[in-house]
């Protein structure tokens, strides 16, 4: 044991494929697929333009809240309070937070400018940012 040597060559070279002893007796000829699976589906029509349902504006007040921020959505046109409520319900969920619809506008707590302008957006209204 003491003279012995073991190979390190590594045996067979790297060129040794596995699946030559496999031979494809018995297998059904290849089919070509279908023509349809070769070509790409066609691109699906994009939606129709979302209606301008007019600007709303989205500000940021802190003021009469004992230091508490609030967003406050107001400037709508055209809409009732019904709708206003499932707007605010939305946002509340988006936000993650409490939330109110006051004198014809909609109050989230907290800063949540940029999350109330994606769902004002989604909803067809044209957000403008406001507030520091």
């Amino acid at each position: 044991m003491k003279g012995e040597r073991v190979a390190t060559d590594g045996g067979q070279g790297l060129r040794h494929n596995p699946f030559v002893a496999l031979s494809g007796a018995g297998l059904p000829p290849a089919s070509k697929p279908a023509p349809s699976a070769l070509q790409p589906a066609p691109p699906a029509a994009p939606p129709p333009p979302e209606k301008n349902r007019g600007r709303v504006d989205i500000r940021r007040e802190t003021g009469g809240r004992g230091g508490k921020t609030v967003t406050v959505i107001d400037g709508f046109v055209g809409i009732g309070l019904p709708e206003k409520e499932q707007l605010a319900k939305k946002l509340r969920a988006a936000c993650g937070c409490g939330g109110t619809v006051k004198d014809g506008a909609i109050e989230i707590q907290g800063d949540q400018r940029e999350t109330a302008g994606r769902i004002m957006r989604e909803a067809g209204f044209r957000p403008v940012l406001a507030g520091g």
